[in-house]
């Protein structure tokens, strides 16, 4: 089977890429490893950072730039700002519809964060622009291996239904998000596992900041599932306090903007206060029953699930590992450098808008602008590949302990590069990976060279930065 363009992965930067791709008559197909819904874009809450008018551009570009610690690419945040301008009026043009208001979220000077179906922008935003897909879909089908010839991609290998087969393409989109279950507690979507980041690394494809790894601060993690309850940053941005067993909202300690510091802030003084034996909640207390359920329903039915009284109780909280700044590095048309016809889309792909620590909010809004211009750049380039047969390469997929290695896995993330971290940390974790990698099968194989790019980025990084905290860089 040949395609004139091949996506991995079904969020919302593969759906909108797609969306171009098909309006200018190309033949697309998206591979999803699970179900299309199951992607991190369809659990996203906040919402969409929009800048409101022409004024904000530079006042959105400098809070964007202020919480990734100045390590962005200026050159991209300004193209992801002055493009929120008209993606606010694209989408209403395409018949989407936003909740009445605007919030504000954590680090942000303005109310700019639009909002759809209270809590559930992304999957608001996911179902309404799929539902006008045209694309052919592979779905339970995992991507194992590219097609690569110099600097040209043919194709991919996957693995569907028992089988393994090629599948073509003139183009190459890779869209597969970030890396959510190499850690104990995260927040992504259960397919979420860094298998295309450990491709790139396989392939010689270059990953830049992969130790750039954000901690959503506020988690409701007592589920019997691995993918966490995420709260909102909305939450705080509408009111809601951090609080300790004492009922004292310790984060001005911290940093004197309490609740709306960056993530990095929030997630660090959460994880140092609970240190030194302290507990944590979410205190919604001064909201209406009837408002919160309105405007909250998602984590309001969720939690009632779970036995919380909300708002009345106070929510127990700790950080988890939310989303990837770093990632496939690409140029400012998501197309990646040194390739004739292979892209990165989404959190998958390191543009630079994100420095590091990611601004709320912000992540929605690259998917929408950057997969619009990789798909400019594939339609004006037109780049079609010759008729190549590909041999599938014969590893073993999968081994027996590759369950237990991956759970061991997400234990060494999660103690030694988390939220704070050490030389002796990351030694450790990287020595486990290093013994580790000749176990297993391909796909959990993987994961785990992804998880080594991120260790041996956090050793080489001595000092802190954003969402990287050393707490030995002066010893």
């Amino acid at each position: 089977m040949k395609f004139d363009n091949v996506i991995i992965g079904s969020g919302l930067a593969a759906l909108w890429c797609a969306k171009f791709l098909n309006d200018a008559a190309k033949s697309t197909l998206i591979i999803t490893k699970n179900q299309v819904w199951d992607c991190n874009s369809f659990y996203a809450q906040g919402g969409v950072t929009l800048a409101l008018d022409e004024k904000d551009v530079p006042i959105h570009i400098q809070d964007t730039l202020k919480a990734g610690s100045y390590h962005n690419k200026k050159e991209i945040v300004e193209i992801l700002s002055k493009a929120s301008l008209k993606l606010k009026e694209e989408l209403l043009n395409y018949g989407f519809k936003f909740d009445p208001g605007v919030t504000k979220e954590g680090a942000h000077s303005i109310r700019r964060v639009f909002h759809a179906g209270g809590d559930a922008t992304g999957r608001e935003l996911h179902k309404f622009i799929f539902r006008k897909d045209k694309s052919y879909l592979l779905d339970e089908a995992v991507v194992f291996d590219i097609l690569m010839e110099k600097s040209v991609a043919y194709g991919v290998s996957i693995y569907h239904k028992g089988k393994k087969y090629n599948i073509y393409g003139d183009n190459i989109i890779i869209a597969s998000g970030g890396i959510g279950a190499l850690y104990k507690y995260d927040t992504n979507a259960r397919t979420i596992s860094g298998d295309l980041q450990g491709l790139a690394v396989e392939k010689g494809i270059k990953l830049k900041d992969m130790e750039m790894t954000q901690f959503h601060p506020t988690v409701f993690i007592e589920t019997r599932f691995s993918q966490k309850l995420l709260l909102t940053e909305a939450l705080r941005g509408e009111g809601a306090y951090i609080i300790d067993e004492t009922g004292r909202r310790f984060l001005f300690d911290y940093d004197e903007r309490g609740e709306l510091a960056s993530r990095d802030i929030v997630s660090r003084a959460i994880f140092l206060h609970q240190q030194k034996g302290h507990k944590v909640f979410l205190d919604v207390s001064m909201f209406d029953e009837e408002y919160f359920k309105k405007r909250f329903p998602t984590i309001y039915q969720k939690l009632k699930d779970y036995d919380i009284n909300v708002p009345y109780e106070p929510i127990p909280i700790s950080p988890a590992f939310h989303y990837m700044m770093g990632g496939i590095e690409v140029d400012e048309n998501s197309k990646i450098p040194g390739f004739e016809n292979l892209y990165a889309i989404g959190e998958v792909a390191y543009t630079g808008v994100h420095g590091a620590n990611r601004l709320a909010s912000n992540s929605l809004l690259e998917c929408f602008v950057f997969a619009k211009r990789a798909s400019a750049e594939i339609i004006k380039r037109n780049f079609k590949t010759k008729d190549k047969i590909f041999s599938i390469i014969s590893e073993e997929l999968f081994k027996n302990d590759d369950k237990h290695y991956k759970n061991l896995l997400r234990e060494q993330m999660w103690k030694n590069v988390g939220i704070v971290r050490d030389e002796r940390g990351l030694k450790e974790a990287l020595s486990f990976i290093e013994d580790t990698i000749p176990k297993l099968g391909r796909l959990a194989k993987l994961r785990f060279l992804t998880a080594r790019e991120i260790v041996k980025a956090a050793i080489n990084r001595k000092n802190s930065l954003g969402a990287h905290y050393r707490k030995d860089e002066n010893a």
